[in-house]
Formats: C-alpha cells, sequence, structure tokens
C-alpha cells in the first residue's frame, strides 16, 4: 500500500522552525538555517525552475523522496497565513508555478476554492480533518506515496493518530532554542520508531525512522 512519508528539517534542540513567524518570514526568526543544506543542490534547483548546482550525499536523498511521489498534505501554517482568507486571499509562498507539480492538500478550518498553479499544482482546501485529507490526497496519488509536510501542528496530529507510515528528519547543527517544536503536545500517544538509516552530508545528517505499527 502506498505510504505516508513525513519529511523535514530540525534544529539539534528540536524545533523546524524560529520564533515569530509572519507573512514576511514563513520560517521565523533564524529558521533559514534549517533550509541551508538543500537551497545549492540539483535536485532541489531543478524543480524550482533552475539550472545546474551541487551534487553530494543529500542530493541522492532529496531525488530519492521524489521518485514515488504523488501528492502531498500540509497544514495551513505552512502554506501561509491564519483566519479566515478574506476577500483577497493569499496564494502560498510558491508563486506562480510551486515546486510540487502535483496535488496539494492543505488541513483548514475555513473553506476556499480549490487554487490551480502552473506546473500540475493544485491546491485543495479540506475542512473535515486529517483522515479525510490524506484520504483525498491517496486517491490523487493515483497508487503512488503521499508526503506529509509542516507545521509541527499538523505532523502532531498525523502522528497521534498512527497515519504516518514513515519519518525522515534531516537534523541540521543548529540551535534556535524557541520557535515551534516539533515533538510537543504528544502526550498519550503510544509512538514507536525504528532506525532504519542515517546519512551525514555536508551541513545535515539524514535519519529515516519506520513507524512501527
Amino acid at each position: 500500500m502506498p505510504q505516508l512519508n513525513f519529511e523535514i528539517s530540525m534544529s539539534l534542540d528540536g524545533f523546524i522552525a524560529g520564533p515569530n513567524q509572519s507573512e514576511e518570514d514563513p520560517l521565523g526568526e533564524g529558521g533559514e538555517q534549517l533550509h541551508e543544506w538543500i537551497f545549492g543542490l540539483e535536485a532541489w534547483r531543478g524543480p524550482h525552475g533552475e539550472e545546474g548546482g551541487e551534487v553530494n550525499a543529500s542530493n541522492a536523498v532529496v531525488k530519492e523522496s521524489l521518485e514515488n511521489l504523488g501528492a502531498t498534505v500540509m497544514g495551513r501554517n505552512m502554506f501561509g497565513g491564519s483566519g479566515p482568507w478574506g476577500d483577497d486571499p493569499w496564494d502560498g509562498w510558491w508563486g506562480d508555478e510551486p515546486p510540487f507539480h502535483h496535488p496539494v492538500f492543505i488541513v483548514t478550518h475555513h473553506a476556499r476554492e480549490p487554487v490551480t498553479k502552473e506546473g500540475g499544482t493544485t491546491f485543495t482546501f479540506v475542512t473535515d480533518g486529517i483522515e479525510s485529507a490524506l484520504e483525498q490526497a491517496r486517491e490523487a496519488a493515483g497508487g503512488k506515496d503521499v508526503r506529509l509536510g509542516g507545521g509541527a501542528n499538523i505532523a502532531q496530529q498525523y502522528l497521534k493518530a498512527g497515519l504516518i507510515d514513515e519519518m525522515q528528519i534531516h537534523v541540521v547543527p543548529v540551535f534556535l532554542g524557541d520557535g515551534a517544536r516539533l515533538f510537543d503536545n504528544l502526550e498519550g500517544a503510544e509512538i514507536a520508531l525504528e532506525s532504519t538509516r542515517a546519512i551525514e552530508a555536508p551541513g545535515v545528517t539524514h535519519i529515516r525512522y519506520r513507524v512501527v505499527k
């Protein structure tokens, strides 16, 4: 059966975004440090319409994560903004041609019509919970895997519900000290992980876990 895979960059002290996130600073103060390892990679630049780039151990990890990917699920915070959409709703951080190139499902409390972008990305807004979002994503993925993006809150919900099959955490050797901590709010959840791989690369260590069901 196709998997739900969660992938995120995290600081050594457990944060996936810095404090004071905003539309101007979506990753929070210091949060950009968590992704510096990927910005120069050939595997990242290609989907963003850029040529060239570095090739190292991280490049293979990124390419592998995209190989069998058919859809993405994310929370409203990762898409951008909060509260009701308003009269002129924002279409997210990624511009006219987002790098997903497949259907993306946004878990939110506020209904909105789907937004279709260039390059094969359609954002669908799901208001009836995480299980519905996953079901719709799996149908749209057509037998391929589904990726769970951020933010922290939506990842915690899927972990507590036992819906994640595999986690890949890109551990970056920085301390943020505050912000969105990945593994908060998991009280009472029975979560068992098995480490299946660790790859060292410039500026990051990629650790993959299987969630033991």
